[in-house]
């Protein structure tokens, strides 16, 4: 078990307080005392299967068999290679392709550029009042 019966105790008391001075601004000195003495008993419960959990996880993490590697190469990871391979040659080769105009795909067919072409936006100021009417029933639903 993690730690000992004063955690449940002060977690207790910390409950006993909270519900104290929340209770007694809509409730008497009375049932304030009593709706404290039942936080006490919940806060209390409460801390106790935290530390149950708590006991049990780090049981299972402490338990748990650390896994050695097979084999260390001592030098592996201490440098690094901060060096970019040449590829002048072919960023040559697709800005050329670029400028003639064509785009290379996977398959090396050569495909010639085209721009997107979005659809126009339509006006409504033209149309016929029964047209906007039907195209609102639609959308709502109506």
């Amino acid at each position: 078990m993690m730690g000992s019966w004063r955690w449940n105790v002060g977690l207790g008391l910390f409950g006993v307080v909270l519900t104290f001075l929340f209770s007694l601004d809509s409730n008497g000195l009375g049932v304030s005392a009593v709706r404290s003495v039942y936080a006490f008993i919940a806060f209390f419960v409460l801390a106790y299967l935290f530390r149950i959990v708590l006991a049990a996880v780090f049981r299972e993490i402490v338990t748990k068999p650390v896994q050695e590697p097979e084999t260390m190469d001592e030098n592996k990871g201490s440098t690094v290679d901060m060096s970019t391979p040449d590829e002048t040659d072919q960023l040559n080769e697709m800005l050329r392709m670029q400028l003639d105009g064509n785009v290379k795909t996977d398959t090396d067919e050569q495909v010639p550029f085209q721009p997107l072409t979005p659809p126009k936006l339509v006006s409504t100021q033209n149309k016929e009042p029964e047209e906007l009417a039907k195209a609102i029933r639609h959308l709502t639903g109506g």
